[in-house]
């Protein structure tokens, strides 16, 4: 009964389809939520090995059976390939709160949390006691760098960066703030800083850690320079998850599960009753 391996690969990558789109779900009205995607594939182990061969159509009296080459596709296994990150554009939600922002384009804001530097769309800030700007979570937002292009592409220039502790961007209370498109933030009396807005060269490298948090694992991803992303003062970006096309998508993976099931229960009858029948002879 080795065959039964076959659907139950097949449940357990719905069982995980499941969890990412009941997560999808749970986040539909989370603020800079992107939403995540399976990829599944296929292993044939006989067609791996071996290649495809062309039917062959014997010179006798033949059956259908013999138009059917499976190759051993019959023990199929199905697995999860990986998941990724779909980063489309979110709709705007006005506020007509100042310290509200929305990330129009690709990039991040940049933020300092207690396990260091990460990155997040999540533009919903407020000032904490210190003066600081900071997330809905308390972490604190970074200045830009303001170096020259070809330093972020000397190695050796990267440790004379400030740290990120020296950039934590803070602002003048009871003063009207007015937030630039390119993130300069500008009171009466002037500019008192700017936002720091990264892109990346690759987006599908980042990882999320939650709270709608980022971590990229190498930081020659990052570009500092010529960012195309615009700040929108007094919105905040939706999620980008669709809740119709999401349940939709919940209830025929929850089918295709008990589809699964059905043929697991039928494995195992058919093993129940070939122990029963051979125990008479």
């Amino acid at each position: 009964m080795k065959n039964i391996w076959v659907p139950l690969s097949g449940q357990v990558a719905q069982q995980r389809k499941v969890e990412t789109i009941a997560n999808n779900v749970a986040n539909a009205n989370t603020v800079g939520f992107k939403k995540d995607q399976l990829v599944f594939k296929e292993h044939l182990t006989a067609l791996t090995n071996n290649g495809v061969e062309d039917i062959h159509i014997p010179r006798k009296e033949f059956s259908p059976a013999d138009f059917y080459h499976t190759q051993g596709a019959e023990n199929a296994m199905v697995a999860v390939d990986g998941s990724y990150t779909i980063h489309e554009q979110g709709q705007f939600i006005p506020t007509s709160n100042p310290l509200d922002v929305a990330l129009k384009g690709d990039g991040f804001l940049e933020v300092l949390t207690p396990t260091g530097v990460r990155f997040t769309r999540k533009g919903n800030l407020s000032l904490n006691r210190e003066s600081e700007l900071v997330t809905d979570q308390g972490f604190k937002v970074l200045s830009a760098l303001e170096v020259a292009p070809i330093a972020l592409r000397e190695p050796a220039s990267i440790n004379t960066f400030p740290k990120p502790e020296d950039r934590i961007l803070k602002l003048p209370t009871n003063s009207k703030i007015t937030v630039s498109l390119d993130g300069e933030v500008l009171t009466k009396d002037g500019s008192v800083g700017k936002i720091s807005l990264v892109e990346f060269a690759d987006k599908q490298a980042l990882r999320k850690e939650g709270n709608s948090l980022y971590i990229t694992p190498d930081e020659k991803n990052i570009i500092r320079t010529d960012i195309k992303t615009t700040v929108n003062q007094g919105f905040l970006e939706g999620s980008n998850v669709n809740a119709i096309e999401e349940m939709s998508e919940l209830i025929k993976a929850h089918r295709h599960f008990e589809s699964i099931q059905k043929a697991i229960n039928a494995y195992d009858s058919i093993s129940g009753k070939a122990a029963n029948e051979i125990g008479k002879f």
